[in-house]
């Protein structure tokens, strides 16, 4: 999934507030995205946390990506986790996170492997380029 995209493949007509729309507009202006396209992108991770729980998505400088509640990025959560050979406990323990918040990374990478395993090469990438050796997605 990748929010650099925003191609829609169906329409959607939403009736909303006045008030909920100048918010979006405003929104889109700040962020330079097209408003149908930040409304679509609301809506999946919308629906992506509804089915994830635990699950949230935040801003950054190398772009917009999953997270833990109150804790890292899913995709350090998997690195981790690939680390410790699956591990749910010892992950948990390095992490200085509770194991649940491990299994709702660990659902939401089953389904989104792709995208998490973009952003530990990613990862690995910049941190061999800054001479820094870094764990290489399993």
């Amino acid at each position: 999934m990748s929010y650099n995209a925003y191609i829609m493949g169906r329409s959607l007509t939403l009736r909303t507030s006045d008030d909920l729309l100048r918010r979006l507009e405003r929104r889109a202006h700040q962020v330079r995205v097209p408003k149908s396209a930040l409304a679509g992108r609301y809506l999946e991770e919308g629906l992506t946390m509804d089915s994830f729980p635990g699950i949230v998505f935040r801003d950054g400088p190398a772009g917009r990506r999953a997270g833990l509640v109150g804790g890292p990025d899913v995709w350090e959560v998997i690195q981790a986790l690939h680390a410790e050979d699956g591990d749910v406990q010892a992950t948990a323990a390095m992490l200085g996170i509770r194991p649940g918040l491990v299994d709702a990374a660990r659902a939401y990478y089953e389904t989104n492997a792709a995208v998490t395993d973009s952003w530990i090469e990613s990862n690995a990438t910049l941190m061999e380029e800054a001479g820094q050796p870094g764990p290489r997605p399993a």
